[in-house]
């Protein structure tokens, strides 16, 4: 098993190296190796997850520091959550390799795309396999650099290119506080592995629980800015500016679910009862991310963007659960999830394709007829991530609704209200984009893509309504707890959202050539993102004004004016001064001979 974790883990980087250093000019050679990386790597999780046994491998990296700090080491982790984990990477980045296959044929950097991609996969399996935080921290620095690569990779374009730079800058806020909440983890406990924060969790030290909560905190930065909360959103529905996908595999299924993957793998190692403030403060910066996300994404045109709004929105549903303690629903969720946001995705990716890359859906419109098959699939894909039972998506957002149930009645509000939003958009995008008439050339042009599209699609439809049973997630899914099904106050809840939101979705858009709602105010606000880009472009503006003023003040009047000036003028004047005494008047130079003879005598007899 140690053998074939690290072939998990190497065989991805061996993929980026070969087609970056040997193969970058044949196109074809580059496709195979990235694609025939990715199966084998698929293959060797199944293998792992059919052995079934938890394990760890290890080499010394940094020596122990003294007797509090252990040293840092290189190792992987297999267990229930890296297994589960692993099966998400590897089969929705197989399928991604599949789907590119046929929407990149003619892009002409493709062998460039296939090498990021195997980049991305290296990143993200490290993370997925890390046994400790610094580790974890370098894969997790590593996955940013991938999104950059790949977000950007029709670089040719503006707004990819500032879209990739955005995305890079505002990880970094984020990456910031990560780095330095694993300091001062490792400052209270004295490590940064997972099984020895087990060990200590157990029986902890006596030890500062607020600064301890502070440490959470910061940890969670990282996985604000990785996984798109607030504040730090803003960065993902511009990254839809990258090929569909790269918004598969990175934008839904797998980079940004790294942070709710980090903060689960946090939340198992130790035992967060012993911490008074921080997980409430998760668990609400979740909600809040889920109901603004979901508002944004009632009023968005664009077919990606509305998707990427939606995955702030569920992503914020599972930090919330893990905030309420219920690691196992957050990370249910994001198994889940991964599927059929992946197919959601994928299947914008067939409809962009075959209308000639149109992405308003108001320019879309008939699809149902000229694409069936693509239409049954993202069905299938929208029925789950409304939650509609018997879907994969029921399962877990069940679970997440009877978690804040319990927890916070403030809380299941919210998620309920975010439910009956998800029910509404995905309703509006499904009757707007596939039902009614064309409404123009492209989507009247339309018609079905060929089997290496439809392949993916069919399987995560599958997986889509599959995922959420017991046997198939108890097998699967990381960190799996069965729940026995009851219709209780969150299965109502659940049943009003999808009834309510998919009543006015319906009332509102059914045969609708134009936004109804677009000229309402509110409306405006919700597609304009609360103004959010806009608030930060000013701090942003008002910041470099304020540095410039302060560096433009340092350097006219202290290095231009104190040191440089005053240097230059100070050797002007003694210049000047001695050049006075060189005037070439012989009464002149026996004055100061005499003078100097004076001074002379003086120092000599007077002085002490």
């Amino acid at each position: 098993m140690h053998t074939i974790a690290w072939l998990i883990l190497g065989l991805p980087l061996l993929s980026a190296t070969c087609i970056h250093l040997g193969f970058k000019r044949n196109q074809g050679l580059s496709t195979l190796i990235a694609t025939s990386s990715a199966l084998i790597t698929l293959i060797l999780s199944l293998v792992i997850l059919g052995n079934g046994k938890d394990t760890s491998t290890a080499f010394s990296w940094v020596g122990a520091m003294g007797e509090h700090f252990k040293g840092i080491e290189i190792g992987l982790r297999i267990d229930q959550l890296s297994r589960g984990m692993l099966i998400v990477v590897t089969g929705v980045g197989f399928l991604v390799h599949l789907f590119s296959l046929t929407y990149m044929k003619d892009d002409r950097a493709k062998a460039r795309y296939f090498c990021g991609l195997s980049l991305f996969m290296f990143s993200m399996t490290g993370i997925v396999l890390a046994s400790n935080f610094i580790m974890m921290f370098i894969f997790w620095e590593l996955v940013g650099l991938s999104s950059y690569l790949l977000i950007g990779h029709w670089y040719q374009k503006p707004s990819a290119a500032d879209a990739s730079k955005k995305a890079f800058l505002t990880n970094r806020i984020g990456d910031f506080g990560f780095m330095i909440g694993i300091l001062m983890l490792w400052g209270i406990t004295g490590t940064v592995t997972f099984s020895e924060l087990e060990l200590w969790s157990a029986t902890p030290a006596p030890f500062n629980s607020t600064y301890l909560g502070i440490a959470l905190l910061c940890i969670f930065a990282g996985a604000v800015g990785k996984s798109a909360q607030a504040p730090l959103h803003v960065w993902l529905p511009d990254a839809m500016e990258g090929p569909t996908p790269v918004s598969a595999l990175i934008h839904a299924a797998t980079m940004v679910a790294a942070g709710v993957y980090m903060l689960a793998r946090f939340f198992t190692s130790v035992d967060l009862e012993i911490i008074a403030f921080a997980p409430q403060t998760i668990a609400w910066i979740g909600g809040i991310t889920s109901l603004l996300a979901a508002l944004m994404a009632t009023q968005q045109d664009d077919i990606k963007k509305i998707l990427a709004y939606s995955t702030l929105s569920q992503l914020g549903y599972m930090v919330m659960a893990v905030g309420l303690l219920n690691a196992q629903a957050g990370v249910f969720h994001l198994f889940t999830h991964a599927w059929f946001k992946a197919l959601l995705f994928l299947g914008s990716g067939a409809v962009i394709y075959a209308c000639h890359h149109e992405q308003n859906i108001w320019k879309m419109g008939g699809l149902r007829k000229k694409m069936p098959l693509t239409f049954l699939t993202f069905t299938i894909g929208t029925l789950a991530l409304m939650g509609f039972p018997l879907t994969a998506g029921f399962f877990s957002k069940e679970q997440i609704l009877e978690a804040a149930l319990h927890q916070s009645t403030p809380l299941f509000v919210m998620a309920a209200i975010v439910a009956t939003l998800t029910t509404f958009y995905m309703g509006r995008l499904l009757l707007v984009a596939f039902l009614g008439e064309n409404r123009s050339k492209n989507s009247h042009h339309a018609k079905e893509v060929g089997a290496l599209m439809l392949i993916p699609l069919v399987t995560l439809s599958v997986l889509a309504v599959i995922s959420g049973y017991p046997f198939v997630a108890s097998a699967l899914s990381p960190l799996y707890d069965h729940v026995d099904f009851h219709f209780g106050p969150a299965f109502w809840a659940s049943l009003t959202a999808l009834v309510v939101g998919g009543g006015f979705a319906f009332t509102f858009y059914r045969n609708a050539e134009t936004d109804p709602l677009s000229d309402k105010k509110i409306a405006l606000v919700f597609r304009n993102k609360f103004y959010v880009d806009e608030l930060y472009a000013q701090i942003v503006r008002f910041g470099q004004d304020c540095v410039a003023a302060i560096v433009h003040f340092i350097d006219e009047l202290i290095i231009g004016g104190l040191i440089v000036g005053g240097c230059s003028r100070a050797a002007e004047g003694f210049g000047k001064l001695f050049g006075r005494l060189q005037s070439g008047n012989l009464h002149g130079y026996a004055t100061l001979f005499g003078l100097g003879v004076i001074l002379l005598i003086y120092i000599t007899v007077f002085v002490p």
